[in-house]
Parts: C-alpha cells; sequence; structure tokens
C-alpha cells in the first residue's frame, strides 16, 4: 500500500495520514483545533504535536472557541504547567487570541467554517502531485488567509502554518496521485 512520502512509520503518524489528513472538515471545533495544533507546530514535527493532541483537547475544552476565549491569567499559568501540551507562552497567548478573533469572525460569518472555506470557493482543490518534493510550502490562497487572519489579529498564522491547516482540514487535496488516500479522498469531496 503506498502513502505520501512524508509518513514515518510511527503507528501514530501512519493513523493520521490514513484517516484524517486531507479529509474535509466543516465542524468549527475541529478547524479551530488544526488552527491551534498548526501553530504549536512551528518549530517542531508535526508528530511531537500528534502525541500532545490529546492532552490540547483536555487543556482546550475540546477545542470550543467560546471557552477558550474566556481563559484569563489564572487559566494561563494552569496551561503552562502542563506538561501535556507544548509549554510555550506566545503559542498559548495565541490560542486564547485566536478563539476571542474566531467568535467575531463567527459573528460576521455565521461560522469559522463559512469564513475559511470561502478561501477555496467553498470546495476542495484537488492537486494531483507526483512527488513530495512537488507540494508547496505556501500557495496564493494561503497567503491571502494569512493576510486576512493577521488583519483580523489572529496570530500564529503565517502562509506556511496556514498551507499546513489547509491540508490538514482537507481544504487542498495534498497526497501524492500514488498514496492510496488520493483517490478516496477526492471521493469523500
Amino acid at each position: 500500500m503506498n502513502r505520501c512520502a512524508w509518513v514515518n512509520t510511527s503507528a501514530l503518524m501512519i493513523a493520521y495520514h490514513d484517516t484524517e489528513w486531507g479529509v474535509p472538515v466543516h465542524d468549527d471545533h475541529q478547524l479551530f483545533e488544526a488552527l491551534v495544533l498548526g501553530g504549536a507546530q512551528a518549530g517542531l514535527s508535526w508528530e511531537t504535536v500528534l502525541r500532545k493532541r490529546d492532552a490540547y483537547r483536555e487543556a482546550f475544552f475540546g477545542f470550543d472557541p467560546v471557552r477558550v476565549a474566556a481563559l484569563d491569567d489564572t487559566d494561563m499559568v494552569r496551561l503552562l504547567v502542563n506538561p501535556g501540551i507544548i509549554r510555550n507562552r506566545q503559542k498559548v497567548t495565541s490560542a486564547i487570541k485566536n478563539a476571542r478573533q474566531v467568535l467575531r469572525v463567527r459573528e460576521e460569518f455565521r461560522s469559522f467554517d463559512a469564513y475559511l472555506w470561502r478561501f477555496v470557493d467553498g470546495a476542495p482543490r484537488r492537486n494531483e502531485f507526483r512527488a513530495l518534493s512537488e507540494l508547496p510550502a505556501r500557495t496564493p490562497e494561503s497567503d491571502l488567509l494569512s493576510r486576512d487572519l493577521q488583519q483580523r489579529g489572529f496570530t500564529f498564522v503565517g502562509p506556511t502554518i496556514c498551507y499546513a491547516v489547509m491540508q490538514a482540514v482537507g481544504m487542498v487535496n495534498d497526497h501524492t496521485v500514488d498514496c492510496f488516500r488520493y483517490a478516496e479522498v477526492n471521493l469523500r469531496q
């Protein structure tokens, strides 16, 4: 069975690739999770973040932006001593700030989903990359999304992070064409 070349032998990474990566997501909590974890990954491996994902889900109330937006300085102290998450003050602060911005986006667009998916006209982009080396680190769409998020006050949302989020939540199908998931993901779109 062929998989994308970025997948290593880790059972966690294989499961993530085989069941989640590239599958279109339209749930606001899951989209917020992808944004927070994408920012948390900055400077780290995705496997490191995946290993901590369950602890993040617990610490951030299942990525409910309403509850995360309500976190205060006392909660910040609790989060920064939690060994289950990445204890970087800027990244934790970003998660809370971004939750507040998600709530503002919801006021304007009715959902975070409606806001994000408009950057791909509401439908996943189906790429046809043959090798890992062909996958871009960013695209004009991720550049535009990054710029718009930053103008709205989001942090840890550079173009590369935004493209990784777009890949993760299925806004683009970047499975290589020889990967068994390429056709499966296209069928789900």
